[in-house]
């Protein structure tokens, strides 16, 4: 249960003892996460020994360029029929012995 009034993120735990969530996660910010993850605790990416390679910032910002956002489709209101194959279209495939669909020729 937090404390409040307090800024500080402190619990205290079932055995009466309180914790600085905020103290806790500073002091362990550049341990090695558990895992095949290759990062620390604040996200930044870890090379060969431990070595930082990328800070977290770079990560974010790189993610953030290459990213392109929205997907650009056209929505379909309700009740408005999308386009259908002409006759001219249709005409032009054919259907072989497998049962499979193939352009005339």
């Amino acid at each position: 249960m937090a404390i409040k009034g307090n800024a500080r993120k402190t619990y205290k735990t079932m055995r009466g003892k309180m914790v600085d969530m905020d103290q806790l996660e500073q002091r362990n910010e550049l341990t090695p996460a558990v895992g095949n993850a290759r990062v620390n605790a604040r996200g930044d990416e870890l090379g060969a020994g431990g070595k930082i390679v990328r800070k977290k910032e770079e990560v974010l910002k790189d993610y953030y360029a290459s990213s392109k956002g929205v997907v650009d489709e056209q929505a379909v209101k309700k009740g408005q029929q999308t386009s259908a194959p002409t006759a001219e279209e249709l005409a032009e495939w054919e259907e072989d012995d497998d049962g499979n669909f193939v352009k005339r020729g």
